[in-house]
């Protein structure tokens, strides 16, 4: 009878380190049948474009205790008994609580995650040294009921011909569900509200580009069959799934960057998975390797910002969670509105 406790030796930059799995045989994804065990050493394969996406950044750790079809939940501070080669850094949220939050900086720290049943990896926009400020401008492309993958792709190229304009390079990967996911690698000086507005600039430009097929509306009421910009996942501690993040999705997919080119080759998200990116590695590359080499600058977006609102395109709504925000309209959805229940600046109005 097989073991219920395995002991794996884990290679990392200063030497080896023993890190124990329990339940290896346990099936994370039954529909495939890939073990835990098997989760564990896909991180060691891929532990190098991994740690390049997503080290030295706070991270969420989506866990599922008994693999995919049990409840999911997030660790965000250090579980007790936190091996040492996990690291961590004290992060502030939106709320202005602040308390210390995950970082994986070595292959050993991703194989604990795993032993911890982690299965999605949701790394913050900013660096571990400086969690303020992003280095990366994310754009996601979320195709609604009535759209699907093949509706983002053309959305995605022409997101990446306005982000040139605004002189920045952008890079593509799937979701690993039905969307895609743009990156834009940025210098860190502007803070995540900056860099929220300067996605909200470049969604509306793309909007007006391609307004049957794109949407910046924040109530689904109101999308249609669109693909939606989601510019609320570049608020502060409001994450998606990294690269090479497998997904807890039936098929084992896994969120993978592509070459730009690969987009109009039929591709299917469906084909990434825990078992086929290993060998995708070995015969493709990293697409995103050296991706922050030539960061960029979002001024040109924030001229955009401003032109919109002093065009009366201003604020747009937050997420239910978030505390209220200068210049934001009211957190109800449209049809629901009743506007002598809410004041100019957008806040309800008591009886």
């Amino acid at each position: 009878m097989a073991s219920d406790r395995v002991t794996l030796t884990v290679v990392d930059p200063d030497g080896e380190r023993e890190v124990v799995l329990s339940s290896p045989n346990k099936e994370v994804w039954p529909e495939p049948g890939i073990t835990k065990a098997e989760l564990a050493e896909y991180f060691q394969l891929v532990s190098g474009p991994f740690l390049e996406a997503n080290g030295n950044r706070p991270v969420s750790l989506q866990r599922f205790r008994d693999g995919i079809d049990s409840e999911g939940f997030f660790s965000k501070n250090p579980p007790k008994g936190t091996p040492d080669y996990v690291d961590a850094v004290m992060v502030t949220y939106n709320s202005g609580r602040k308390h210390p939050q995950i970082v994986l900086n070595r292959p050993s720290a991703i194989v604990w995650a795993a032993q911890m049943n982690t299965i999605v990896f949701h790394p913050w926009a900013s660096l571990a040294g400086d969690p303020d400020n992003p280095v990366e401008l994310r754009i996601d492309l979320d195709p609604q009921p009535g759209t699907d993958f093949a509706d983002a792709v053309p959305a995605a190229h022409a997101l990446r011909e306005v982000l040139r304009e605004a002189g920045l390079e952008a890079f593509v990967k799937t979701s690993g569900n039905r969307g895609l996911h743009v990156f834009a690698p940025i210098v860190p000086t502007h803070e995540f509200l900056d860099v929220r507005h300067a996605v909200i600039a470049a969604g509306r430009e793309l909007e007006r580009r391609m307004p049957d097929q794109v949407t910046t509306n924040w109530w689904k009421e109101e999308r249609g069959e669109r693909v939606f910009v989601d510019f609320n996942q570049a608020n502060r501690d409001r994450t998606m799934a990294g690269a090479y993040s497998p997904r807890a999705l039936p098929a084992a997919t896994v969120a993978t960057p592509v070459h730009w080119d690969e987009l109009d080759a039929d591709l299917d998200p469906v084909q990434f998975t825990v078992r086929s990116i290993p060998r995708r590695l070995e015969e493709v590359g990293d697409p995103w390797a050296g991706r922050q080499d030539s960061p960029g600058r979002i001024d040109t977006l924030l001229e955009w910002w401003e032109r919109d609102k002093a065009n009366g395109l201003g604020e747009l709504p937050f997420p239910p969670e978030f505390p209220k925000m200068p210049g934001e309209p009211p957190r109800v959805q449209p049809s629901k509105k009743v506007a002598a229940n809410w004041d100019e600046n957008g806040n309800p109005i008591e009886d």
